[in-house]
């Protein structure tokens, strides 16, 4: 299992004037949904942010987001290990697979992977 990127997760009531300010930085806007948006850097686009007013797909929101090569791998790591799993392992209408689990200082961690697509 590896890591692909890291991202923390910043609750906003303020979508717009956060992709305009940190546009000024140099990111760019590269998802919004309405209630959770991501910037970028286009010269390195694993640098991000994520905004969100709240998830509106599950119980909490989170506070950073992990993207890792084998979501389901992870879930079962956790999962064997006794970790709170907070929000159940699920595939989301924009492409990615995820669940949510609590750190042990009770952080909520958004853990994502993008399916591999097969011919």
């Amino acid at each position: 299992m590896s890591v692909r990127r890291v991202v923390p997760d910043l609750r906003s009531t303020a979508l717009e004037e956060n992709r305009d300010f940190y546009g000024l930085l140099g990111l760019e806007e590269v998802m919004n949904q309405g209630w959770v948006m991501t910037l970028a850097s286009p010269a390195n686009p694993t640098a991000q942010l994520t905004f969100l007013t709240a998830d509106r797909t599950a119980p909490v929101t989170p506070d950073l987001s992990i993207e890792v090569d084998d979501v389901d791998a992870v879930h079962a790591a956790l999962q064997a290990a006794g970790a709170a799993i907070v929000r159940p392992l699920a595939d989301e209408e924009w492409g990615v697979r995820r669940f949510f689990v609590r750190d042990p200082d009770g952080r909520i961690v958004n853990v994502l992977g993008h399916p591999v697509s097969r011919p």
